[in-house]
């Protein structure tokens, strides 16, 4: 195939990753290497879709992080972690989880594991201890916070938490 018809099979391919929801320029270029086009030509054709402003690191990377910390509960250390992997800078990575601030973290936490505790009737303490810090860290959450919501919401719920009151490793 020749350049110009490769380019145009690039575009088209970018095109429809684009319509199905946002992505990173690294996720486009790796699509583009899985499909066969050649580096040069993903290259062209990346730096035309960044001049027309169809891919933006950071508005991609602030959309992600705005709908997963939301719709999926994840806390900033796993928002951090999959922007990553998807490519984005660590700059733009630092900036876009710093707009989750700490308030809204917790918050979040303290729903999870609301919505945890109402399935947990009949678990012993340190059970549903270790399920809803493990819940939490899966998350992203970090284990000092885990911890202590942890307390507060047994404790709210009239559950027993003394387990937690003790030094853990």
């Amino acid at each position: 195939m020749d350049e110009a018809e490769e380019q145009r099979k690039a575009r088209d391919i970018c095109y429809a990753l684009l319509t199905a929801r946002a992505r990173s320029r690294q996720e486009l270029h790796d699509a583009l290497l899985r499909k066969g086009i050649s580096a040069g030509v993903a290259e062209v054709v990346l730096g035309k879709f960044d001049r027309a402003g169809l891919i933006d690191d950071a508005q991609f990377a602030e959309m992600w992080v705005r709908s997963r910390h939301t719709y999926n509960g994840l806390g900033r250390r796993a928002l951090a972690m999959e922007l990553r992997r998807k490519g984005v800078a660590d700059e733009v990575v630092a900036e876009a989880v710093a707009a989750v601030d700490g308030e809204a973290e917790e918050e979040r936490a303290r729903e999870l594991v609301r919505k945890r505790l109402r399935t947990m009737s009949g678990v012993d303490e340190t059970a549903k201890i270790r399920r809803l810090v493990g819940a939490l860290a899966r998350k992203g959450y970090a284990e000092g916070l885990a911890y202590r919501v942890v307390r507060d919401e047994l404790r709210a719920a009239g559950d027993e938490a003394s387990a937690l009151d003790e030094p853990w490793p």
